[in-house]
């Protein structure tokens, strides 16, 4: 992670105002996974006219394993792109001047799912056993909550021993992790689908242990927001795409069947995807779009709270901006 994100560093300046010197009126969003109900807002307002009704021209392109958004936004493939705040933050400590202009998503859907016949009961149990964790900027809240509750992250009896978690579930289900990363709204409805039931479960969401970070924020390079034309682009953009959210939180099934219109892949299941947009709700629900400073802090603390290795060293300046939501509120 750390050399990609030196690597996109690098690149920043070579070619990063490019979408921002292009046409007033076109935007081009990078996502940070496939196309799924996560970003059911963006596909709403594209389906509903609602970038058409701010005279603008939208463009969404996929995410997926093989894709780093900050790489992409710094090469200038992308007017905006959707990140977690750590992998933002790490980013930008690192060389990579992103801003985040709007945060749709309130709450976290970061979840823990441990076998229950594993004796875990509590976060002092998670001791001595195996957890599947997603790397490429998604281990940073991990490894801080364990740094803060004192538990190792390099096995032993003390210590949990990590496992490198592709995107799926299959460490919990064939027993090579006794717990892995999941999100309410995707990973946990696919171990259920598995025919396991929720009674042979326990799980740990970040939000309940305190140690949330935020998530699918829309960030811009810090450059392109000198720009009037730019800021003025972005302005539309963020009140339009929370339209569609609302839209979407209104309307779940709906907003699904928009998303499934426009998954090329064909790989996604109407009842999946409507499941995943109800859970999805959840968390935009409560959300104009604009971010609460004392969300941002809480990540930021809990970034800090990294013991030997913390996923940033100091508070970040600039990090963040109401500017953009300001204009596109009132």
């Amino acid at each position: 992670m750390k050399k990609l994100m030196m690597a996109a560093a690098l690149a920043a300046g070579l070619g990063s105002t490019a979408m921002a010197d292009g046409h007033a009126n076109d935007v081009t969003l990078q996502l940070q996974w496939v196309t799924q109900s996560q970003f059911a807002g963006y596909y709403v307002a594209l389906d509903q006219g609602f970038y058409e009704e701010e005279g603008l021209n939208v463009t969404i392109l996929p995410g997926g394993p093989d894709i780093a958004p900050p790489q992409v936004l710094a090469g200038g493939g992308a007017d905006v792109m959707l990140n977690w705040m750590p992998s933002a933050l790490a980013a930008r400590e690192k060389g990579l001047p992103v801003v985040n202009i709007a945060q749709p998503f309130k709450t976290s859907g970061l979840m823990l799912t441990c076998w229950k016949d594993t004796g875990i009961e509590s976060v002092e149990d998670f001791r001595g056993k195996t957890i599947g964790v997603w790397f490429f900027g998604n281990e940073y809240p991990f490894l801080s909550w364990m740094s803060q509750v004192g538990i190792p992250t390099d096995g032993g009896e003390e210590g949990v021993t990590v496992l490198k978690q592709g995107f799926n579930v299959d460490p919990l289900l064939q027993r090579q992790a006794d717990c892995i990363s999941t999100m309410t709204y995707n990973e946990y409805g696919q171990v259920l689908d598995a025919g396991v039931s929720e009674d042979e479960l326990v799980t740990f969401k970040y939000e309940d242990q305190g140690v949330a970070t935020l998530e699918d924020g829309i960030y811009a390079l810090e450059e392109n927001l000198e720009d009037p034309v730019f800021v003025d682009k972005m302005v539309r953009f963020v009140r339009a795409s929370m339209k569609g959210w609302k839209w979407a939180e209104e309307n779940p099934e709906e907003a699904a069947g928009i998303v499934l219109d426009n998954d090329e892949t064909g790989a996604q299941s109407e009842a999946a995807q409507i499941r995943m947009m109800g859970e999805i709700a959840k968390l935009t629900a409560g959300s104009d779009g604009s971010l609460d400073p004392a969300d941002f802090q809480r990540t930021v603390d809990t970034l800090l709270a990294g013991g030997s290795d913390p996923v940033i060293t100091a508070q970040p300046e600039g990090a963040w901006t109401s500017m953009i939501t300001d204009k596109a509120l009132n």
